[in-house]
C-alpha cells in the first residue's frame, strides 16, 4: 500500500489545488494542508510553491510526482491482472494539441478511437502554447517542432513538410519570386515569433528574415491571408495540402523548403507503466500518421 501522504500529495497535483483534492478525497482543506506540511517536513524538501491564485510543483516535487505516479499506475495494473481486467483501457486522458492541427487532423478521427476504447473520459485542449505538461495536468501533448521539449517522452509521428506558397491572384499582381533575394521585395506572412525562416535549399541551409506584411498572432490568420492573395507564407503541407490542390494556391521557389528538423512529435512525461489509454491513444495516432501521413502522400501540384 502507498503511503497516505504520498497518495495525497498525487492528489493534489492531479486536482490542481488542495481544495479540490480535498472534495474528492473527503478532507477538510485545513487537514489537507497539514499532512502536506508534514509529507515536505519529513522529505526535508518544499513540494509545492503555494501562491493565491495557483500551485505550481518546485523541481523536488516534479520529481516526486512523477515517481510516485509510476508506481501508482504499476499497483493499479497489478491489481487489473489480478482480476482480469488488464486488457479494458478505461480511466480520464487530456489531450493537448495545437489548434489548427488538432481542428483538421484529430477532431475527424476521434470517433474511432472512442469507439474503440468507449470506456476512455477523453478531454482535448487544442492551444499554439508551449503548455507545461504537470501543471496541466496533460497526459499527452501533440507537437509540431524541431526540440519538442527536455525531460518528455516522445515519438516521433511523421515529417513535418513546409513549403513557401502564395495565391495565384497574388502572384499575377507582384509576379512570381525566381530567387530567395526576390522575397525582399515581396509580401511576406508569418505569425509573431515565426521570422526569420529557417530553409534548407540546393546548397544548404539558408535564413530568410524580415517582417510580416500583417502583424497577427495567429497562425490560422496566416494562412487565410496567404489564400486570399497577401502575400507569400511559409505553411505546412498538412495546412495547404488541399489548397495546393484545389489551386487556390501555388509553390514557389520549390527548391526551398522548410527545414526538415522540424516534425509532428507525441510527447508525455516519462512513465515506467504508462496508463493504458495514453498508449492505446498514441497508438491511435502513430496509425493514423505513419509511415506517411495523407497530407504528404502525393507529388505536389
Amino acid at each position: 500500500m502507498m503511503d497516505p501522504d504520498h497518495e495525497l500529495f498525487v492528489r493534489v497535483v492531479e486536482e490542481g489545488g488542495l481544495a479540490a483534492a480535498g472534495r474528492r478525497m473527503h478532507i477538510s482543506p485545513a487537514m489537507m494542508s497539514k499532512r502536506l506540511a508534514r509529507l515536505e517536513e519529513r522529505l526535508g524538501a518544499r513540494l509545492i510553491h503555494r501562491t493565491t491564485r495557483r500551485l505550481a510543483l518546485t523541481p523536488a516535487g516534479e520529481r516526486l510526482h512523477a515517481d510516485l505516479s509510476d508506481i501508482l499506475a504499476a499497483l493499479d495494473e497489478a491489481e487489473r491482472r489480478v482480476t482480469g481486467a488488464s486488457a479494458v483501457i478505461a480511466g480520464p486522458l487530456r489531450v493537448s494539441a495545437p489548434t489548427s492541427f488538432g481542428r483538421i487532423h484529430v477532431a475527424p478521427h476521434l470517433h474511432r478511437f472512442l469507439d474503440a476504447h468507449p470506456r476512455v473520459e477523453l478531454t482535448i485542449d487544442l492551444t499554439d502554447e508551449y503548455i507545461d505538461l504537470i501543471e496541466a495536468r496533460t497526459d499527452i501533448a501533440i507537437r509540431i517542432a524541431a526540440d519538442p521539449g527536455p525531460g518528455l517522452a516522445i515519438r516521433r509521428l511523421a515529417r513535418n513538410r513546409r513549403i513557401l506558397c502564395a495565391a495565384p491572384a497574388y502572384l499575377d499582381r507582384h509576379g512570381i519570386p525566381e530567387r530567395l533575394a526576390d522575397l525582399k521585395v515581396h509580401h511576406l506572412l508569418a505569425a509573431d515569433g515565426q521570422l526569420p525562416w529557417r530553409l534548407v535549399g540546393p546548397t544548404g541551409p539558408v535564413t530568410i528574415d524580415g517582417r510580416s506584411h500583417v502583424r497577427t498572432n495567429s497562425s490560422e490568420m496566416v494562412r487565410e491571408l496567404c489564400l486570399t492573395g497577401t502575400g507569400i507564407a511559409l505553411r505546412s503541407l498538412w495546412d495547404v495540402s488541399d489548397a495546393l490542390a484545389a489551386g487556390h494556391v501555388r509553390q514557389v521557389l520549390p527548391d526551398h523548403e522548410g527545414s526538415a528538423e522540424v516534425s509532428l512529435f507525441a510527447t508525455h512525461l516519462p512513465h515506467a507503466n504508462p496508463p493504458r489509454a495514453l498508449t492505446a491513444f498514441i497508438a491511435f495516432l502513430v496509425q493514423l500518421y505513419a509511415p506517411v501521413p495523407p497530407w504528404d502522400a502525393g507529388p505536389l501540384p
